[in-house]
């Protein structure tokens, strides 16, 4: 049996392309392949922009409110040291860097995640 010619009925039920002639193009192939299959959405374009936002910087909600938390109490803690250093009771240099440092960085970060809120 010679390559390319239609089998008989007893060879084989299901036929390869060759023997069946069909060519497909792929260019419409790709055209299949490459539609998009999105389905339209139901969502108002607001609430889709905010879910997007929040993919992209998923518990910000969250994330800010404990910044603002650390950030109030070492601020209280540094008001409190600081009201002391000024009424002339002692305290210690390395507690008052410690909470000096503490309202720095958590000042930063409560920045920075503010900052990034106007570049989305």
């Amino acid at each position: 049996m010679e390559l390319n010619h239609r089998p008989t009925g007893y060879e084989s039920v299901a036929l390869p392309l060759s023997y069946t002639g069909i060519r497909i193009k792929l260019s419409s192939l790709n055209l299949f392949l490459n539609k998009p299959n999105k389905p339209p959405s139901n969502l108002d374009p607001n609430l889709r922009s905010r879910l997007l936002k929040e993919s992209k910087n998923p518990f910000r909600g969250l994330r800010r409110a404990v910044w603002i938390a650390l950030f109030g109490s070492a601020a209280l803690g540094f008001f409190i040291m600081f009201s002391k250093i000024i009424t002339g009771d002692s305290v210690s240099i390395n507690d008052f860097a410690i909470q000096t440092s503490a309202l720095v960085i958590l000042g930063f970060l409560l920045l920075k995640d503010r900052n990034q809120e106007i570049d989305d």
